[in-house]
């Protein structure tokens, strides 16, 4: 081995030995989603609905009807895994699903009555999802996480309109 390798393989081992994932955000988001959805499914009533499934319906239901890329701006929710969330809501009939008028190739959804009357079941239940999921966290705590969360989300929209997310360049 050269001299120059020896030295590169020195250089790399302690950076990856000094490398903790369990500290890593990505793993730590990673660690509290699942706590959270392991809360919505132990207090929610209806066990056949997933947290994705939730938050699709009433993306759906604050808009009144939207297409699946409104769903998918919405929810942050890829539209592969929106189009199966969709398929399977629409098998319960808790969502219709129709052609825009305009443009039949635009698939447009909505909340069907017993989609309303689930969201207006399940509501109660998120508020206590989201109390369980913040734990023991103080309400500056509380606070901060989320404004951090909203604030590291805001980065993806900002690499799509190409400048901050307040609208305001670089």
């Amino acid at each position: 081995m050269s001299n120059s390798s020896a030295r590169k393989t020195a250089a790399q081992k302690p950076a990856a030995a000094d490398y903790d994932f369990t500290e890593q955000v990505g793993h730590l988001l990673r660690r509290a989603y699942q706590r959270h959805v392991a809360i919505f499914q132990q207090t929610i009533a209806d066990s056949q609905l997933t947290a994705a499934q939730f938050v699709v319906m009433c993306a759906v239901n604050e808009r009144g009807s939207c297409s699946l890329s409104e769903i998918v701006r919405a929810t942050a929710i890829d539209q592969a895994t929106v189009r199966g969330i969709i398929e399977r809501l629409k098998a319960r009939e808790l969502v219709a699903v129709s052609h825009d008028t305009n443009d039949r190739r635009k698939v447009v959804v909505t909340v069907t009555p017993a989609g309303h009357a689930l969201i207006e079941q399940t509501v109660p239940f998120a508020h206590k999802i989201s109390e369980q999921t913040f734990g023991d966290l103080n309400p500056a705590e509380r606070v901060a996480i989320t404004y951090l969360l909203r604030k590291m989300s805001e980065f993806d929209e900002r690499d799509e309109r190409g400048n901050a997310a307040d609208g305001e360049p670089e």
